[in-house]
C-alpha cells in the first residue's frame, strides 16, 4: 500500500492526511541526515586507515622486528619499543586487573546497594573519562618524583590505573547479568559464598570479564602521555623495570616530529602494527561477547 493510500485510509480527514504528510517528511529528512552523518564519518576513516596503509605497509619488513630504533639518518627497527610496550603492557594487567576484578565482585556480590558501592562507581566514572595526561602527571608525582627518576615500573603502574576502570565496570556488569537462580542453588546445596562466586558466577561470567580485560589493553597500547612523564624513552636495549624504556606510542610521536625520513617511516609503520593490534583486539572483545550471548 502506497503512503497515499494509507494515510487516506488512517486519517479519512483532509487535516489529518496533511499532518501525517508532514511527519513523513520530517522523517525522511532525519534518516537522510543520519545516513549523511555516518558517511561523512566513514569517509574520514577510510581516508586515515588508508593513508595509514599506504604509507605504512612499505615500511613493514623483518628489521622492524629485529632491529633497535636507530640515530638519526640511520635505518633501524622497533624492537626495543614494541618490548618495553609488552613489558609495560603485561605490568599494567598484572597490577590493574586483579584490583578491577575485586571491586567489581565486591560491588556487585556484596554490596550491591550500599553507599560504598555508590561511591566506587562514581569515582570509576571520574576514572574512565580522566584525561590519561592527569593520571601521567599523578603517578609522576607519587611514584617517579620519590624515585628520583623514570621507569617503566612506573609506566606500568600508569597503565594500570588506566586499566582498574574498565575491568572494574565489566566485570560488574557481567556478574549483574548472573541469573540468581544459580547463586540459590549453590545456596541451597551449602557452598560458600566465597565459592559459589569463584566457582559459578565467574564461570558464568568468564566472556564477558575477559572482554573487560581486552577492551583495557585495547584502551592502553596507544596511550603516550601517561608514558612521557613516567617511562620516558630509551634509544637502547632496556630489560629492567627500574631504567627509563622505550614504548612504541613514545617513540612513534617522537618520530612522527622529526625532520629524518627514515624516523618518519618508522613511525608510519610503527602506527600501522598499533593500529593493527587495537583492531585484532577490539575484534576478539567482539567474537568473546557474541559467543557469550549466543551461549
Amino acid at each position: 500500500m502506497s503512503d497515499a493510500a494509507l494515510a487516506s485510509t488512517t486519517f479519512p480527514d483532509g487535516a489529518g492526511r496533511g499532518r501525517y504528510a508532514a511527519r513523513r517528511r520530517r522523517d525522511i529528512m532525519a534518516t537522510g541526515f543520519a545516513y549523511a552523518a555516518t558517511l561523512f564519518g566513514l569517509g574520514w576513516l577510510v581516508l586515515i586507515l588508508g593513508s595509514l596503509l599506504w604509507n605504512g605497509v612499505s615500511g613493514l619488513s623483518l628489521s622492524v622486528f629485529t632491529e633497535m630504533t636507530p640515530p638519526p639518518a640511520a635505518a633501524g627497527g622497533l624492537l626495543n619499543p614494541i618490548v618495553g610496550s609488552l613489558i609495560m603492557t603485561v605490568l599494567a594487567l598484572v597490577i590493574g586487573t586483579p584490583i578491577g576484578m575485586l571491586a567489581g565482585t565486591y560491588m556487585a556480590e556484596y554490596g550491591r546497594y550500599e553507599r560504598l558501592s555508590g561511591t566506587v562507581r562514581f569515582i570509576n566514572d571520574i576514572l574512565l573519562s580522566a584525561p590519561s595526561i592527569v593520571i601521567g602527571l599523578f603517578i609522576y608525582e607519587v611514584v617517579v618524583a620519590p624515585m628520583g627518576h623514570f621507569s617503566a615500573l612506573a609506566g606500568g603502574v600508569a597503565l594500570a590505573v588506566l586499566v582498574i576502570p574498565v575491568v572494574v565496570r565489566t566485570t560488574e556488569d557481567m556478574l549483574v547479568l548472573v541469573p540468581n537462580a544459580l547463586r540459590e542453588a549453590a545456596a541451597s546445596i551449602g557452598l560458600p559464598r566465597s565459592l559459589t562466586i569463584t566457582r559459578i558466577c565467574y564461570r558464568a561470567a568468564r566472556a564477558g570479564m575477559m572482554t573487560g580485560v581486552l577492551l583495557a589493553i585495547a584502551r592502553i597500547s596507544g596511550e603516550t602521555a601517561p608514558l612521557l612523564f613516567t617511562s620516558l624513552n630509551n634509544q637502547f636495549w632496556n630489560a629492567s623495570l627500574n631504567a627509563p624504556t622505550a614504548s612504541l606510542p613514545v617513540v612513534i610521536f617522537l618520530f612522527a616530529l622529526s625532520p629524518y625520513k627514515e624516523w618518519q617511516s618508522l613511525a608510519w609503520t610503527g602506527a600501522l602494527i598499533l593500529t593493527l593490534t587495537v583492531l585484532g583486539l577490539s575484534i576478539a572483545a567482539r567474537a568473546l561477547l557474541g559467543s557469550k550471548r549466543d551461549g
